[in-house]
């Protein structure tokens, strides 16, 4: 099976503000190819219930799920004949979100829905998947709705309102997503610090292409330099820079299997203005240059992406 990639320029015309909501209808004759995206989807069951076909692994979903689909991971549903499913897909880039608004509004420690579940290992995101119950569910459904009215709306303070709108729905699933975790008894507890590198980690997977500067971790976490490398280096083995460059480098493999993309403007996609050091470093990481590198695994993708 081939698989689409779709990029933010199809759904978000404005630059400044990356955002795309709609609700859609799905059946047995009416499911999207199997695709990727350089966006990030939050996806809501309205009504309904279908198989979630999420990097070759089949999950059942169900109404009043929700999850959130990263960029690059290939999904798409399956739908019994005779039954439907109705769902919200909600679409930004990182940067709809600005850390100064986070800040501002002291959460940027209290999104660990955001933060960290979407990057948990497959097995353990969809099997602890979040299904809303009674008024968590009317209320996050009423966020959605709000988000919908607004963008199709487009009236005054329109991209502020989402903005507004969508930082209360993810903190609010923060909150349920932890509640969750309590409820399950063979849950293990995480220690407050491995909480805050876990946090790290999500905040450089989901912004691995802007400048990263460990102030600007530290003022985003409220927390010292000196503590943060200490904290970072005892939960990883890896200092920060080492970590962002092993996701940048990671992400760099990627598109380099999986688009035809100039290898300079794939450094500069995941975060890279040097394109010469951008090579010197992926050669030292991968032990051969980006180009060496697309040559020995592109034909190989393609094929086992045909075949699936």
């Amino acid at each position: 099976m081939s698989v689409m990639r779709y990029r933010s320029q199809e759904y978000m015309k404005n630059n400044a503000f990356p955002f795309w909501i709609q609700q859609y209808r799905h059946d047995s004759m009416n499911v999207p190819p199997a695709h990727s995206h350089d966006f990030i989807e939050l996806v809501y069951v309205v009504k309904g219930e279908a198989k979630h076909v999420f990097e070759e692994q089949t999950y059942r979903i169900q109404t009043n799920d929700i999850f959130i689909i990263n960029p690059g991971e290939v999904h798409t549903f399956e739908v019994e004949v005779g039954k439907k499913i109705d769902i919200i897909n909600c679409l930004f880039l990182p940067n709809l979100i600005q850390d100064s608004l986070l800040k501002e509004l002291g959460v940027s420690q209290s999104m660990d829905y955001f933060y960290i579940h979407p990057f948990l290992d497959n097995k353990e995101r969809f099997h602890h998947l979040l299904n809303l119950k009674g008024v968590y569910a009317e209320r996050l459904h009423s966020l959605l709705e709000g988000m919908m009215n607004e963008y199709t709306g487009e009236g005054s303070c329109y991209s502020t309102l989402i903005r507004l709108q969508l930082v209360e729905l993810l903190i609010l699933l923060s909150r349920i997503y932890n509640e969750q975790q309590i409820k399950q008894p063979d849950s293990p507890t995480i220690e407050s610090s491995s909480l805050l590198v876990q946090r790290v980690c999500g905040y450089l997977s989901r912004n691995y292409d802007q400048k990263i500067s460990i102030p600007s971790l530290c003022k985003l976490f409220t927390i010292s330099p000196r503590h943060l490398n200490r904290l970072f280096k005892q939960e990883t083995d890896q200092t920060i820079v080492e970590m962002l460059q092993f996701i940048r480098i990671e992400k760099a493999k990627k598109f380099l299997i999986e688009s035809n993309d100039k290898i300079i403007d794939i450094a500069i996609k995941v975060g890279y203005d040097d394109p010469a050091f951008f090579s010197r470093l992926f050669r030292r990481e991968v032990k051969c240059s980006p180009g060496k590198f697309r040559e020995q695994h592109q034909n190989i993708y393609i094929t086992s992406r045909e075949s699936y």
